[in-house]
């Protein structure tokens, strides 16, 4: 049986809305009952600064953390996106290097234990041969730099057919053959990219070490309401307790920054969603 002290359960940092800094953040999610948070460094230059930031900010989030009992436990490094490995164009790939070795150090400094990757060997550009080439000697690079530092990498199961399945994350896992890079299954991209995602879970069970809960339906992987799309949680959450799965569960959902929310709003929302998921998952996940 599933219990909450088992598997850890933690926030997307953009389900809570831009206009919170990091201390009101970590505010918002202990009070809604998470234990940690999953930051975000995506395309953005305002997230990309993050990279940048001194030691004296550095410790400053980890002093805030430490005041709520709190942690970051993974990365969401979605800027591969916009400057991934498998670019054909030289300086956009020396790029992705730069971004990989300054996230490493990022992660070392917050005591962060898992960098997820987005499995993209391009998003912008037309994919083939070489790009899928250059994607692997990315992942090469970017697995043995964070087997020095002692931190985990992940490969995020997406929203593209490229690695949409675990299936297919595998081939990249076994050519690369090392314990430092893993699987980060995404139970709401896995369901719209095959029809037996319970299935996929068994085949990849022993390379997940963390799931994103996250809503779809046909043709969306983002922004749909928990309840209103198609992944059966029921299902999954069943399946993940026959696999006797013990990492942490990640809530992946977005807030409207287009809306003046305030903190109790923010709080209700996130809070909305774990409840929806305890329910689903009923006896799997005991809270008491």
């Amino acid at each position: 049986m599933y219990k909450l002290c088992d598997n850890p359960l933690g926030i997307y940092e953009k389900a809570i809305p831009n206009k919170f800094d990091w201390a009101t953040k970590i505010k918002i999610a202990k009070a809604a009952g998470f234990e940690f948070i999953e930051m975000s460094i995506d395309e953005s230059d305002e997230r990309l600064y993050r990279l940048e930031w001194s030691k004296e900010k550095r410790l400053y989030i980890k002093e805030q953390l430490h005041k709520k009992d709190m942690y970051i436990n993974s990365i969401c490094l979605s800027a591969h996106r916009k400057y991934p490995f498998g670019s054909k164009d030289e300086k956009v790939r020396q790029k992705a290097y730069v971004i990989m070795d300054k996230a490493i150090e990022l992660a070392k400094d917050l005591g962060v234990r898992n960098i997820q990757l987005a499995g993209y060997d391009v998003y912008y550009e037309e994919s083939d041969e070489t790009t899928k080439k250059y994607f692997l000697e990315g992942l090469q690079y970017a697995t043995k730099k964070a087997a020095s530092a002692n931190i985990m990498l992940s490969i995020e199961i997406m929203d593209t057919p490229f690695i949409g399945t675990i299936t297919r994350c595998l081939e990249y896992i076994e050519m690369i053959n090392s314990p430092w890079l893993q699987i980060y299954a995404d139970v709401g991209n896995l369901s719209q990219w095959t029809s037996d995602p319970f299935i996929e879970l068994e085949k990849g069970i022993h390379h997940i070490i963390a799931i994103h809960l996250k809503d779809t339906k046909p043709g969306q992987f983002k922004c749909v309401p928990f309840g209103e799309g198609t992944v059966d949680f029921v299902r999954v959450f069943n399946k993940l307790s026959e696999l006797d799965f013990k990492g942490p569960f990640l809530i992946e959902m977005w807030a409207d920054n287009t809306k003046d929310i305030t903190f109790e709003e923010s709080v209700a929302y996130i809070e909305d969603a774990k409840n929806h998921l305890i329910e689903k998952a009923g006896e799997l996940f005991n809270v008491g």
